[in-house]
């Protein structure tokens, strides 16, 4: 009985241990917060040009100023308020959780999909990189 249990225990260990993510290279984790970094800045200059066309529209409207006096009043709103809290709670809670799932990915991806489609995904992003520079500039 005892015979079965410790063999149970050593296939039990073998499989937790494959079942571990590897690590990332360093290089690979540089290359990715560089692009994330990147996307960002991308995000907040099209929402800059957005807003920046678009509050100048909604002045000349005739209810633009209804719009805007509903805004301000939405943003006082202690309900808005602590939902707004309440989000900005979950997200610090889910911080590590998103973390350790993205260096996980990255582990896998460096370990198993890199060797096959790592030229290719870089070639592929290197293409792109053009005409997002082009379509949607990361700083002005």
């Amino acid at each position: 009985m005892s015979a079965k249990l410790v063999l149970a225990l050593i296939v039990a260990l073998q499989v937790s241990t494959c079942l571990c993510a590897p690590e990332p290279d360093k290089e690979l984790v540089d290359k990715y917060e560089d692009m994330k970094a990147t996307f960002y800045k991308r995000i907040l200059a099209a929402y800059g040009k957005v807003q920046a066309a678009v509050v100048p529209l909604a002045e000349g409207m005739e209810h633009g100023s209804v719009i805007k006096e509903y805004a301000t009043t939405l943003h006082a709103d202690p309900k808005m308020q602590s939902a707004i809290k309440a989000l900005t709670g979950m997200a610090g809670e889910l911080t590590p959780l998103v973390d350790k799932a993205r260096t996980g990915a990255l582990g896998v991806y460096g370990e198993y999909l890199r060797p096959y489609i790592g030229t290719y995904l870089d070639h592929a992003i290197q293409g792109i990189k053009p005409v997002l520079d082009a379509v949607l500039p990361a700083e002005e």
